[in-house]
């Protein structure tokens, strides 16, 4: 661990251009992909109860909140390219930073940009009115999938500007999608089937084996509220910005997802919802006919593609900070001389995802990316307790209720790895993706760990 914080300053420097309002899109948009329109039929055949299935979204928002109060306070401190990767390098030391990215590479940022770009290419062909769910499409639907990451790869590689547009547009339309699809549920819908919340609690529908696998599938719709600090070096003034953007983002995802499973309840069933791969289309479909589930699926294929967007515009940041460091290959921290984007760096993150949406199926890609994260979640929050003793560190935001938020965000943590390794469903896939993170330690000492750095 270093006896002073880090100073920025690294020999190659991104452009500072995002203002607040960019920031808060950024957070929104890495946030609200596939999840909320995906993952709402896994967690209900894990819980198939309103009270249970409602009750896991609500935990996983926590999770999220407290996760964001947190970060934001280390964000505002470390106002560096890097985000999380600079939390675990400062708080923790080298190792702990170049296994946060070792992650990424091997398996993390790939497996997000599979699944986000396998949905987003689902809907389209709905919009088309070619079933993705034909066998015969699988592999029509896959290539275009990763098409669509190529072409958000180009955006952000074009610039910081081009690709910020995308965001903020895309979010305005997910986010007003979803707010439709709310008040159309509550206004049309609600006063038509009265509802479907009773029983709340049927027999059977609540374990906290149960719980923990759902919670799992409820963080893969979730995560994306600390991708921001990525993009931290990039950020207009982000002593005030950062913090601001992480809550204020984070906490306007939490409440329309409980607002958008309330308005799914509203319409369907708990028994249709746990087998609606396409749940929103098919409350809208329940309310408006054909055109809800056009307006929808158009909504989830915009939502999706931004996403895209934003995790290209987010996460290839963590990758060419550790070139920086000298952690990494160091073209990977090269910085287009005309448009002043870390175009290679881009271009590998895309690489990446385009072979993982060729090979992997939607769960696996998100089981995958939610298993290897957490853990690093974990020492990014939890370097706020070394941090705070480290001279020099002087955050403009501080965690309220501190030390509770971060350590309830840790042990959440710690419930869901344990459960996880437990439950024999999640055993042997759970092993094998941590076995894959911890792989990193000896790739660490036998290059960049060694007294001469081999990565030069």
């Amino acid at each position: 661990m270093p006896d002073t914080i880090s100073a920025p300053g690294a020999p190659h420097e991104l452009r500072r251009t995002l203002g607040l309002w960019s920031a808060v899109a950024v957070v929104i948009g890495s946030t609200i992909g596939s999840g909320i329109f995906r993952s709402p039929a896994g967690i209900a055949a894990k819980l198939p109860g309103p009270l249970p299935m409602l009750s896991v979204w609500a935990a996983g928002g926590l999770f999220a909140i407290c996760g964001a109060l947190t970060l934001a306070e280390v964000a505002s401190a470390l106002p560096e390219t890097g985000g999380l990767y600079v939390f675990c390098r400062d708080g923790w030391g080298r190792l702990a930073g170049f296994l946060f990215g070792w992650g990424q590479f091997a398996m993390i940022r790939a497996a997000s940009l599979g699944a986000i770009s396998i949905v987003f290419s689902e809907y389209f062909f709905r919009v088309a009115g070619v079933d993705p769910q034909n066998p015969a499409n699988l592999w029509t639907v896959r290539w275009f999938a990763a098409f669509a990451i190529a072409l958000t790869a180009f955006f952000n590689i074009r610039g910081v500007s081009l690709a910020a547009m995308v965001s903020n547009l895309t979010v305005l339309a997910k986010y007003g999608g979803l707010v439709f699809i709310v008040l159309v549920a509550f206004g049309l819908g609600l006063p038509a089937t009265g509802g479907h919340f009773t029983p709340a609690v049927p027999a059977g529908s609540f374990t906290l084996a149960a719980f923990g696998l759902a919670l799992v599938s409820t963080l893969w719709a979730f995560d994306g509220w600390a991708d921001l600090a990525y993009n931290a070096g990039e950020v207009v003034d982000p002593a005030k910005n950062l913090p601001r953007a992480l809550i204020g983002g984070t906490l306007a995802v939490v409440a329309i997802y409980l607002l958008a499973n309330l308005a799914y309840l509203a319409v369907l069933p708990i028994d249709q919802i746990r087998v609606s791969r396409l749940v929103a289309a098919d409350a809208a479909q329940a309310v408006l006919g054909p055109v809800g589930v056009a307006f929808v699926s158009v909504t989830v294929m915009i939502s999706t593609f931004g996403t895209l967007n934003t995790v290209l515009f987010t996460s290839p940041r963590i990758f060419f900070a550790m070139a920086n460091d000298r952690l990494f290959f160091r073209p990977i921290a090269s910085v287009h001389p005309r448009w002043g984007t870390p175009w290679v760096s881009i271009s590998m993150t895309a690489s990446l995802g385009i072979v993982f949406v060729l090979s992997r199926s939607f769960e696996q890609l998100a089981d995958a990316f939610v298993t290897a994260f957490l853990p690093f979640y974990a020492l990014a929050v939890a370097s706020v307790f070394r941090l705070r003793r480290v001279p020099g560190y002087a955050p403009s935001f501080r965690a309220p209720l501190f030390p509770l938020v971060p350590i309830l965000f840790l042990s959440s943590v710690l419930y869901l790895l344990a459960n996880a390794i437990v439950q024999p469903e999640s055993r042997v896939s759970t092993l094998a993706v941590l076995g894959v993170v911890a792989a990193g330690i000896p790739i660490y000492y036998l290059t960049v760990g060694r007294p001469r750095r081999l990565l030069q």
